[in-house]
């Protein structure tokens, strides 16, 4: 089977798993686990930040970053395809007691002016604005890359209304790659970062916030309230302090790959692929001029030999990944020529 799902699907590799074998471990609730400590401190170098978190999942990460930087009743702007507003299951609400303005923005991106728009004024009738939150790369955008000189002018508007910022970036590696754009020059401009180790870097579990030594201090607090305190888990952390020394730059591969799927989909009959969003590893398509739905095309698909995900209606998701070869993107070609000839 030939899973395109996710990038989440991907399996430890076996000089991974050797590594997780190996690892020392400790007590990460006392701060004595070494491989965690070893993995939170070169994380942060990398991204120019004081001090590094581990934490289980891309969702703890995002929901403690939001518990760290607001209060009951505040308000977050973000784009209106971001990951907390469709996939967190409600959690800034549930967890923080903040509500959401959300933007249409184009391609994931959401400018300055947009968001001065919607910032609120100082009134006791509003809630009140304390947080921007950007993602980068954009997953329901397509992986989607945030222009770095649109950053910078959000940041200088943060600045003056005095906001938070944080960058949601699940797939920041992505986007280093794709640009070649440091992933500090990324995280400079942010007061916290959230990274993902079990997407395109392939480790089977975890994620990081990233930022001032202050805030991580507060933030490891929320985690233990989340109950996110693990204990013995440079097990783990070795799957994910591999995978940033292996294989960060492999990723091209995965972008090359998603763009030669997306050329191929793009030109079958009924099939459309916005190819200027296939920036990165995701391909979104759509199959409304086929006379058939997206969940006929996933199930016929995966008859073939083939898995992706019904997204919409009419919409589905291939994304590229550690585990997939282009020699399987070649015979997922042909499986998707034989469903839409």
């Amino acid at each position: 089977m030939i899973d395109l799902r996710s990038d989440t699907v991907t399996r430890p590799t076996p000089s991974m798993r050797e590594a997780m074998e190996k690892a020392d471990v400790g007590d990460d609730v006392f701060g004595e686990d070494p491989t965690i400590n070893q993995l939170q401190e070169k994380v942060a170098a990398i991204t120019g930040k004081e001090d590094g978190l581990f934490v289980a999942s891309g969702t703890m990460a995002n929901q403690v970053s939001i518990k760290t930087h607001t209060q009951p009743g505040d308000e977050i702007i973000l784009e209106t395809g971001s990951h907390i507003f469709h996939y967190e299951s409600g959690a800034p609400a549930f967890l923080s007691g903040v509500q959401l303005q959300t933007i249409n923005g184009k391609h994931g991106v959401i400018t300055s002016k947009q968001i001065e728009a919607v910032i609120r004024p100082q009134s006791m009738h509003c809630a009140q604005t304390r947080l921007i939150w950007l993602e980068n790369t954009h997953n329901r955008a397509g992986g989607t890359v945030f222009p770095l000189e649109e950053i910078r002018k959000i940041r200088v508007l943060s600045d003056s209304h005095a906001l938070f910022m944080h960058l949601d970036g699940a797939r920041l590696w992505n986007a280093h790659i794709a640009t070649g754009i440091p992933l500090s020059e990324y995280a400079r401009y942010f007061d916290s970062v959230s990274v993902c180790f079990s997407k395109g870097l392939g480790a089977p579990v975890g994620s990081m916030i990233l930022g001032s030594a202050e805030f991580i201090h507060r933030a490891r607090r929320i985690r233990k309230i989340f109950g996110g305190g693990m204990r013995q888990a440079g097990i783990i952390a070795a799957g994910a302090l591999y995978a940033v020394e292996h294989h960060i730059s492999r990723m091209k591969e995965d972008h090359d790959n998603a763009r030669f799927l997306a050329e191929i989909l793009s030109a079958l009959p009924g099939v459309h692929v916005d190819l200027t969003s296939v920036q990165t590893n995701i391909v979104y398509f759509d199959v409304s001029q086929t006379g058939k739905n997206g969940d006929t095309i996933q199930e016929l698909l995966q008859k073939n030999g083939v898995q992706v995900i019904s997204v919409g209606p009419t919409r589905l998701r291939a994304v590229t990944h550690l585990d997939i070869s282009r020699q399987q993107i070649e015979q997922a070609a042909i499986v998707f020529k034989k469903i839409f000839q």
